[in-house]
């Protein structure tokens, strides 16, 4: 299996983790020699409820006796659909309302802004140094990462970059910007929050000089910081949400949410002014479905800022000199590179996930599904401090 993974599935780094996995249950990934492996990844902050959640499962085979895909996004009435759309505008505040279903959050954000585009009728979008959103086109233009985006030039134009947290960085937003795109807490960079009314300030600018505010909630949403989306942390509130990872429930889905007003311009002049096939589709929806009720009904979101004070408490060393990001959205930052590298690569041969971050080569990635218990993150931070120790 593993030669035939290197020979015909095309890879994205020249050194893969290359695990071969059996299964995953809960907070655990078993390979196929029967190792478990405690997993403080989620997938990379996509399984908010873990592994083979037995809620989500029995809500795909529920959906799988009834039908698959049928028809492209929109045209016909499917239930998980409809309900995912209703539950997710009943948990934001007024106008998000309306929700286009996609693929992934990278699909999201290029539907964000096209509709940006379409609503202002204005071209320039503006985007944070150190922001990531997604590698299709759109996604990648918005990043100021040259070394990853020159391979691919000529790319979408009319993109400008200002500073996260920088105050005076916002005048560049002007009556020429149809949006500007931030992620509530900066992924890749290192799980960088937004200063004490930062992204109010951002709000308020977009505001006086007509442009839309679109907030990338691929990460911090769906219950990660302690809310349902990480912005109502932050006293703001965006024109356009997007999200993805998380609401899937392991599943791939991407999702971008506006007033009913907004959303209306895609289906009119031109017609189809975005279109999927798969967006929406039965199973995913479901499966959607099923993780968002779990987070909203259960008591995982507050939980998530017990457990994150939790890891705070049990990783405590000289190497670690902070702990970045909120909830179960955190970054160990350690002395060098060197280190962090050593921690993930050894944390796997001592039965612990652990994975590095896009931009910031000093961190550590800690964000486990938000039903770990608090066993699991002990055994976990223990592991971390013992390597830590060794080094």
């Amino acid at each position: 299996m593993q030669n035939d993974f290197f020979k015909y599935q095309a890879q994205t780094t020249p050194h893969p983790l290359a695990m071969e996995i059996s299964h995953a249950k809960g907070s655990y990934i078993y390979d196929k020699h029967g190792n478990a492996y405690l997993d403080f990844v989620a997938g990379v902050s996509a399984c908010a409820l873990g592994h083979s959640h037995p809620k989500v499962v029995d809500a795909i085979k529920v959906q799988l006796d009834k039908y698959l895909h049928v028809m492209v996004y929109g045209e016909y009435i499917q239930q998980p659909a409809v309900e995912l759309c209703k539950l997710l505008s009943k948990h934001l505040p007024n106008p998000l309302e309306a929700t286009y279903l996609v693929n992934s959050g990278t699909e999201a954000i290029e539907g964000s802004l096209k509709l940006a585009r379409r609503v202002t009728g204005r071209s320039e979008i503006i985007a944070a140094k150190n922001a990531y959103h997604g590698n299709t086109m759109g996604s990648l233009s918005l990043m100021d990462y040259e070394e990853r985006k020159i391979p691919f030039k000529p790319l979408i134009p009319g993109i400008k970059h200002i500073t996260f947290n920088c105050d005076m960085c916002l005048h560049a937003i002007t009556e020429k910007t149809a949006a500007v795109i931030l992620e509530t807490i900066q992924g890749g960079a290192g799980f960088i929050e937004p200063n004490p009314n930062y992204l109010k300030k951002v709000q308020d600018r977009c505001k006086s000089v007509g442009a839309l505010f679109i907030l990338d909630e691929i990460q911090p949403g769906i219950g990660r910081t302690g809310q349902l989306f990480g912005f109502q942390n932050y006293n703001c509130q965006p024109d356009i949400v997007v999200t993805g990872k998380g609401l899937g429930g392991g599943l791939p889905i991407g999702a971008f949410t506006a007033s009913k007003a907004m959303m209306q311009t895609l289906s009119n002049n031109p017609k189809l002014g975005h279109i999927t096939t798969f967006g929406g589709n039965p199973v995913i929806a479901a499966a959607a479905l099923a993780t968002l009720k779990e987070i909203t009904a259960s008591d995982l979101m507050p939980k998530t800022l017990e457990k994150e004070q939790l890891i705070r408490q049990h990783l405590q060393h000289n190497y670690i000199k902070e702990i970045r990001g909120k909830g179960l959205m955190l970054a160990a930052i350690v002395e060098h590179a060197e280190i962090a590298n050593q921690v993930i690569l050894q944390a796997q041969d001592q039965g612990l996930i652990l994975f590095w971050l896009l931009f910031e080569p000093k961190a550590i990635r800690i964000t486990p599904p938000l039903t770990i218990s608090n066993d699991e993150i002990i055994k976990g931070c223990k592991i971390i401090t013992s390597i830590l120790d060794r080094l």
